[in-house]
């Protein structure tokens, strides 16, 4: 390969990486390139062209930009999760939340980056469970992620049988019907009662205002600021702390605390917070 066109292959991955991070907030440096090349391969088979310079002319030269840029997203997005992930998380909101909610009304839940769902059916689950203890007890879950693909996933509700082995068996029982796919696969899907429970959309949230309720009495924000930048994470923090009512709680992936720089917020265990009356 000549150095004309590796220097042509770095100003258009350069030219990729600045539209994604100004569309999305996502950093993506130049020590990624390997990771952004291995998921655009994917698309690259999709569209049917032989190499990623040939794909990323015909997206910047060949006016293709906004067709393929939200596919572009969904491969650059990372959508790591599991069921139960950071478990003290649930354990908090059990202990700690819960038993103060008022029940005369419903408790609002955003999992403001839920991927393909693991998190809010998580959530579902544990209120669920709560509710069993606690007659009257009613809630409503919206998840939320930049990718109209794992959103379109976590609406069908269905995972493998290896995504759900961190479910405790009795829930497992009470909340997962179980199946196979047309090709032997076997599947658990979330029951309806508890999918009806949980309602997802797309949304970025570097996009600001939020089509969100104002009065949410917890927000998950996991494991998504470490991807911004430190300017992008208090744009953020401060747009999700407006959401949620006085009294209510953001809890943030383990490794993002420091992010959470909100002045009317209150550290009340390791990534919890509370929004303090003001």
């Amino acid at each position: 390969m000549t150095s004309a066109i590796v220097a042509v292959d770095r100003e258009l991955r350069k030219k990729l990486c600045a539209i994604v991070t100004q569309k999305t907030g996502i950093q993506l440096p130049e020590n990624k390139s390997a990771m952004i090349e291995g998921r655009l391969r994917k698309r690259i088979r999709a569209v049917g062209v032989p190499d990623v310079r040939t794909y990323l002319e015909l997206v910047f030269e060949g006016g293709q930009l906004a067709t393929e840029l939200p596919h572009i997203i969904d491969v650059l997005t990372t959508n790591k999760t599991d069921f139960f992930r950071e478990n003290a998380h649930f354990d908090f909101m059990t202990k700690h939340i819960l038993p103060k909610h008022q029940t005369r009304r419903a408790l609002r839940f955003w999992s403001a980056a839920s991927s393909t769902g693991e998190e809010a059916y998580t959530t579902a689950i544990v209120f669920a469970e709560y509710a069993k203890r606690q007659p009257g007890f009613q809630f409503t879950i919206l998840g939320t992620d930049i990718s109209s693909t794992v959103v379109s996933k976590a609406r069908q509700g269905v995972y493998s049988r290896d995504e759900i082995v961190d479910i405790p068996k009795p829930m497992q029982d009470d909340y997962l019907e179980l199946g196979h796919s047309s090709d032997g696969r076997a599947l658990a899907r979330v029951i309806k009662p508890l999918r009806e429970k949980v309602k997802f959309a797309q949304m970025n949230l570097t996009a600001m205002p939020y089509p969100v309720d104002k009065n949410m009495d917890v927000i998950f924000l996991r494991n998504v600021l470490i991807y911004f930048n430190d300017a992008m994470q208090r744009q953020v923090i401060k747009a999700i702390t407006d959401h949620l009512r006085p009294g209510g709680y953001l809890i943030v992936g383990h490794s993002e605390s420091a992010a959470a720089t909100d002045p009317r917020l209150t550290q009340h265990a390791a990534a919890v917070f509370r929004k303090e009356a003001v």
